[in-house]
């Protein structure tokens, strides 16, 4: 555009400047003749018409060149690495108001595709629906968990790990898609397991785009601890800031890493153990992948929480249930 711009300008400097040398040879002409200004004045004024139209018409000329010129195609730059975000989820009653808190958060999440797995032997209309209203790049599967590995009502939340099947068929549809893709094990983008439940700033998710191998960051409100965090000396993992059992390989929240792509795929065997201690779910998918000295400290260093391990409260339906009773309960049609 700057380069144009000194060419346009140095066009007119020229024309005018050749204006006004016509004008100077045609003075020195007359020099010593007598002066009619009646017979000089209508030639002189008709040449410098005639350089003026053409000036104007030279003008037009750019004007149209320049409107016809195809502008300069910049050099694209190249896309960011995908993140893959995995989510498991189930039916209940707080779902929909989850799974919609998750997907406006993502909106604002450029190059993300997100894997929803239900806990359940089918797809359901309301995740079908929420997810194609959703605006994102998604994927939609199904995996049932094992009975004798389902809570039951009443049983504390810690008692078996949540989500593991569900985590195992997302890895496994995103191994199989990835290898049918061009490149095939080569491609580069990031793994990372999001919980329907917890909380994420936009930042959490720049900070993993360049993993190489695994990242890992503090998790805020998580294992009765205002967070639990990597302790970083020297830009390296030394240990974990945690409250219950830091002997773990990896005493991490589920929210607390992401895994290159290329890493996932060069490990088919790579999983989440259903039969892991309690605590050691994380453990059992990383052990194989890194070692503590390999992790990549994000978030300044882990000294910044990023992401919250919040839950929403069961809703309390006594209300609803009384009414029920008396056949008045809410219209079962309408989705919650």
């Amino acid at each position: 555009m700057a380069t144009r711009m000194k060419l346009k300008l140095k066009t007119v400097f020229v024309l005018y400047f050749m204006v006004s040398l016509l004008g100077l040879v045609y003075a020195l002409m007359q020099l010593g003749q007598r002066c009619d200004c009646t017979d000089h004045d209508l030639p002189k004024d008709r040449i410098i018409s005639r350089l003026r139209g053409e000036l104007h018409r030279l003008q037009e000329q750019m004007r149209k060149s320049e409107a016809t010129k195809q502008p300069q195609k910049q050099p694209a730059k190249p896309s960011p690495p995908t993140i893959f975000v995995i989510t498991p989820t189930y039916a209940r009653l707080v779902q929909k108001a989850e799974l919609t808190r998750l997907a406006q958060t993502f909106l604002h999440v450029a190059q993300l595709h997100w894997i929803v797995v239900e806990d359940s032997p089918h797809k359901t209309p309301l995740v079908s629906e929420l997810l194609a209203k959703s605006g994102l790049a998604y994927t939609h599967l199904h995996m049932p968990t094992a009975k004798d590995r389902k809570l039951q009502e009443g049983d504390p939340s810690w008692l078996k790990p949540r989500g593991v099947e569900q985590r195992n068929e997302g890895l496994r549809w995103l191994r199989e898609d990835r290898r049918a893709q061009p490149g095939g094990d080569n491609q580069q983008g990031v793994v990372y397991f999001a919980d329907d439940d917890n909380t994420y700033s936009l930042q959490i998710f720049e900070e993993m785009r360049s993993t190489q191998r695994v990242s890992v960051w503090p998790v805020g409100l998580v294992g009765g601890m205002k967070y639990e965090r990597p302790v970083v000396e020297a830009g390296k993992v030394v240990r974990f800031h945690t409250g219950w059992r830091p002997s773990r390989p990896f005493p991490m929240d589920m929210a607390g890493f992401a895994v290159s792509l290329k890493l996932v795929l060069a490990n088919p065997e790579a999983c989440f153990d259903g039969e892991a201690p309690m605590g050691f779910l994380e453990s059992s998918f990383l052990q194989g992948l890194v070692t503590m000295d390999e992790l990549e400290p994000k978030a300044d260093n882990c000294s910044k929480v990023l992401v919250w391990h919040t839950r929403t409260e069961k809703p309390k339906m006594k209300r609803e249930e009384a009414l029920q009773a008396q056949g008045l309960g809410s219209d079962p049609a309408v989705e919650v």
